[in-house]
């Protein structure tokens, strides 16, 4: 298994490299850099889409989310999928329309100039956790196949992943998702396929569990995945980002639809993978490895080497994507400049803070991705949604919209990183538990009282 990973890596970043050196003769702009050029049409705009959601949380976290709490654990594909489908049905075209380069961006068009610096701040500071969940997936591939946990591997592994994509910018995670994306379906296929109708086991448990909910996974978790993991597919800063390199509206309109629709699809098999694993791997088995991963040792040569490509191509096509857009952020809506130097630049910069991060020691994936979603979900979401829905209608009163976006962002910090000081100071568990929800509620009512109704709107000017 050491010698298939490792040449497995070698060969993936050997190529990621080419990629990157080839497309950065090509880069002339920052729209080049940023968004591929604007110009993808839907089959490169629906694979670029898919590999950048499949990445660590779907995969190795979903594997060992639905290890630990059952059936229940494919809601959080579910609703990314519902997600993207309802952004399909209503912001797509508006959005691809407005003709932005960042979501930032976007805000600052439609609300102006303060809008686009603090949705910027919290983007950037919160995606440097999302990053850093990344790397963390990759440590613990790494981990898996040494056998041991090798820091001075995962370090040149990340820095290589940093220098490839600080190259090839937007044009190169495009060019390389398609390859990606064939690779990840077809290890989890054959993965799952080969685990259900040839190692067999205990397959009817499997059958008999199928359930929404448990006692694991209540009514209270279900409302809020809904609005915390599906508010980020319906309009999170990677997923609006191809958008924004679809060519037309109705290319960014049909690709999130069909991306949706294959996320569910993806969504059932690899819960049924996990499914397996739980009723057929005890837990002591797994020595607090993956479950995927461990799943690996359950597979032969072929299709164990075909699975270990599909994890690094999920977990690198997801890294990559974050690292561009959140350096495209910074440069473009905190300093206000487009310039690709700066892109270089900024890219190994917020890289190396996400791998620090990653390297204090904190191995929960899901946990990392959910920390740095709860703050920006209830801080953006509602707000920006509304204000793409009211563009060129009605007129929006500022402060009160900023309010807004600052509430939320205020509520989700607080529920992702101050419940032991809130519980300590006499705060109810039950408010605590739901702080992301109430900070989501009561962004969304400002957002609403934020809206001039009736009044037409004007162009924005600060």
């Amino acid at each position: 298994m050491v010698n298939v990973f490792f040449i497995a890596l070698v060969i993936y970043l050997i190529v990621f490299m080419i990629i990157g050196v080839f497309d950065l003769r090509n880069i002339k702009t920052f729209k080049d850099y940023s968004t591929a050029g604007k110009n993808q049409g839907i089959t490169a705009v629906v694979m670029t889409l898919l590999a950048t959601v499949v990445g660590a949380s779907t995969t190795i976290g979903i594997t060992d989310t639905v290890y630990k709490i059952g059936f229940p654990g494919i809601w959080w594909l579910a609703f990314g999928a519902l997600g993207l489908i309802l952004q399909s049905v209503f912001i797509s075209e508006r959005v691809r329309s407005i003709d932005a380069y960042t979501l930032p961006d976007l805000a600052g068009k439609i609300v102006g100039d303060k809008a686009e610096k603090i949705i910027a701040l919290i983007i950037v500071i919160s995606w440097i956790g999302v990053i850093a969940g990344q790397f963390v997936a990759i440590n613990n591939l790494i981990t898996f196949a040494f056998g041991n946990n090798n820091k001075t591997v995962f370090i040149i592994v990340s820095i290589i992943v940093i220098i490839y994509t600080m190259a090839g910018g937007q044009m190169s995670v495009v060019r390389t998702d398609r390859l990606q994306l064939i690779i990840i379906i077809s290890g989890i296929a054959v993965c799952s396929g080969y685990l259900y109708f040839v190692k067999g086991g205990n397959t009817a448990e499997v059958i008999q569990n199928i359930e929404l909910l448990n006692e694991n996974y209540g009514v209270s978790d279900l409302f809020t995945q809904f609005f915390v993991i599906g508010g980020v597919y319906f309009l999170g800063p990677d997923i609006i980002s191809r958008n924004f390199i679809s060519k037309d509206p109705y290319v960014a309109k049909r690709s999130a639809l069909a991306a949706g629709i294959g996320l569910l699809i993806f969504s059932v098999m690899i819960t049924f993978t996990g499914m397996w694993i739980r009723y057929n791997v005890p837990g002591g088995m797994l020595e607090g490895k993956s479950a995927l991963m461990y799943a690996i040792t359950l597979l032969p040569g072929p299709v164990s080497i075909l699975l270990v490509f599909g994890l690094l191509s999920a977990i690198l096509s997801s890294t990559d994507t974050c690292l561009i857009n959140a350096s495209a952020i910074f440069i473009k809506d905190i300093l206000k400049k487009e310039s690709v130097k700066g892109m270089r630049i900024t890219v190994p910069v917020i890289g190396g803070l996400a791998l620090f991060l990653a390297l204090l020691g904190r191995s929960d994936i899901m946990s990392l991705l959910t920390g740095a979603y709860s703050v920006y979900t209830p801080g953006i979401i509602f707000p920006l949604m509304i204000a793409i829905l009211v563009y060129k209608r009605y007129e929006i009163k500022k402060g009160i919209w900023l309010s807004a976006v600052i509430t939320g962002g205020v509520f989700g910090i607080l529920s992702s990183y101050f419940g032991g000081f809130l519980t300590s100071s006499g705060i109810p568990s039950v408010i605590i538990r739901h702080l992301t929800l109430i900070g989501m509620g009561l962004s969304l009512v400002l957002s609403v009282i934020s809206v001039r109704w009736g009044e037409k709107r004007t162009e924005v000017k600060e």
